[in-house]
């Protein structure tokens, strides 16, 4: 992991450094101290009069709480290599993980659980999923699925959802959230701006509860009415596991509950 030597390196991280920091809202001050440097430190270093060292790149990087894509991104500005490794997904090297994880969606029968990339691709799910993806169009599922438009899509499980309009927008809403501190990331925006299409226009009312909208779904057995929990992979080092998330829906009722395990019985 030795320095790469660059004729541009000073014109590159000032620049980086100082878009990361502003994006964050967090003063040079803040971001010396949670670094554990000096105010004019990083006043020279954002107007590249003094480079970094690589530790202090590290620092500054894991202080601003930089996803491991761009702590990468932020060290090769600085010229050196990247420290976090990006490994293939189907490799043998994360073979455990992929049993681990099975083992985590298997346990959440009879309830749907997903595995997502970054703009909602579809990695792994266990056989409750069905749930999601019944009457959906051949193209919406074809690999890689996209689950996230599948569930927005006007031909997908849209059709089924009773409170579209204000299911969609807290779905939209929260990746809106995440573009505020990626707003130089051109295909979420894009990926979101497609999204807000497909949902009907709403006007909350007073007793709207934007952080808890259950998902209310049109079934043979009657509603369900389901709510969901995201759980990331924090701790992980490897770029390709910490940009996952395990997304599992559960029931937000007891009829609900009655219904997935009763779809689960007749299915085993």
């Amino acid at each position: 992991m030795g320095r790469v030597t660059t004729l541009s390196e000073p014109a590159g991280f000032p620049a980086e450094l100082r878009r990361r920091r502003t994006e964050r809202r967090i003063s040079q001050l803040d971001l010396a101290l949670r670094a554990g440097t000096t105010q004019r430190h990083l006043s020279f270093m954002e107007r590249g009069r003094s480079r970094p060292g690589r530790a202090m790149v590290i620092r500054i990087a894991e202080s601003l709480e930089l996803p491991l894509r761009d702590r990468n991104s932020l060290l090769n500005a600085a010229g050196y290599a990247p420290v976090y490794p990006e490994t293939r997904w189907e490799t043998d090297l994360l073979g455990p993980v992929r049993e681990a994880l099975d083992v985590i969606l298997r346990g959440h029968l009879p309830y749907p659980a997903v595995v997502l990339r970054p703009y909602g691709e579809l990695v792994a799910a266990n056989e409750a999923v069905g749930l999601l993806t019944e009457g959906v169009p051949a193209e919406l599922l074809r690999p890689p699925v996209n689950l996230i438009r599948l569930l927005l899509h006007p031909d997908g499980l849209a059709r089924r959802v009773r409170n579209l309009p204000e299911w969609g927008r807290h779905v939209t809403g929260n990746l809106r959230r995440t573009l505020e501190t990626r707003p130089q990331d051109t295909r979420l925006a894009a990926f979101v701006a497609e999204l807000e299409t497909y949902l009907p226009p709403t006007a909350p009312g007073p007793d709207h509860l934007g952080f808890a909208v259950p998902l209310r779904l049109t079934a043979p057995e009657g509603e369900l009415r389901l709510i969901t929990t995201i759980t990331s992979f924090a701790t992980a080092l490897d770029v390709t596991l910490a940009e996952l998330h395990l997304e599992a829906f559960l029931p937000a009722d007891e009829p609900t509950a009655e219904i997935l395990r009763a779809r689960a019985a007749a299915a085993r």
